[in-house]
Parts: structure tokens; C-alpha cells; sequence
């Protein structure tokens, strides 16, 4: 089993995880025309560091609690590597920076 990143990542892009994976399994990638992050789940080791790490808790800890955000990462995931090896890492946003969008609420910071 893996992680999944939620929809909640969609157009926030706070980043804070992909410094704390061990095994480099988070990756950014334009969705929708709007920044996003994904897990690749054939590398996500199931560890949960990267849990705790996301201000707005938009990382769940199996597919089957977002079983259509588990689809999507698992789908974008061979893009997002490529997209991250043309635009490198996604830069990292302060974790008390207010969700860009209305429906998000901050969970740590």
C-alpha cells in the first residue's frame, strides 16, 4: 500500500514532503492546469514521514481512503517524474502560508 496526495493538493502545492521522503517517491506535475504533487506508488515505501509534513493534511494513508486521488497519482506518476526532471523540485511554500483555495483550512503551522 501506498500514500496517496488528495485533490486538497490541487493549486496549493505547499511541498513541505518531498524533503522528508526517504525514498524520493513525491514528485510535482501541472494537473488540471494547476500546480499538484503526487506519490509514486510503486516507490512509496509506506512510512507516513511525509504525513505530518502537509499543512493542509492532503496526504491519506491508503488508496482506499481516496481511492480516485490513488487513480490519479498512480496515472501522473510516470509524468510527473519526467515533468520534475525538465523543472526540477517544487520549491517548498512556508507551512503557515494561508491555502490558496476557500475550501482548504490549515492543520499545522
Amino acid at each position: 500500500m501506498a500514500f496517496v496526495i488528495t485533490s486538497k493538493c490541487l493549486d496549493e502545492r505547499y511541498a513541505a514532503c518531498v524533503d522528508v521522503c526517504p525514498v524520493d517517491c513525491i514528485h510535482p506535475i501541472e494537473h488540471e492546469n494547476k500546480p499538484y504533487m503526487v506519490i509514486d506508488p510503486d516507490v512509496c515505501i509506506d512510512c507516513g514521514v511525509c504525513v505530518p509534513e502537509c499543512p493542509i493534511g492532503a496526504i491519506v494513508g491508503s488508496p482506499g481512503e481516496a481511492p480516485a486521488d490513488a487513480e490519479v497519482n498512480r496515472k501522473l506518476a510516470p509524468q510527473a517524474i519526467a515533468y520534475e526532471k525538465e523543472h526540477g523540485k517544487a520549491a517548498v511554500r512556508q507551512p503557515n502560508e494561508p491555502p490558496r483555495r476557500s475550501d482548504n483550512k490549515l492543520v499545522k503551522g
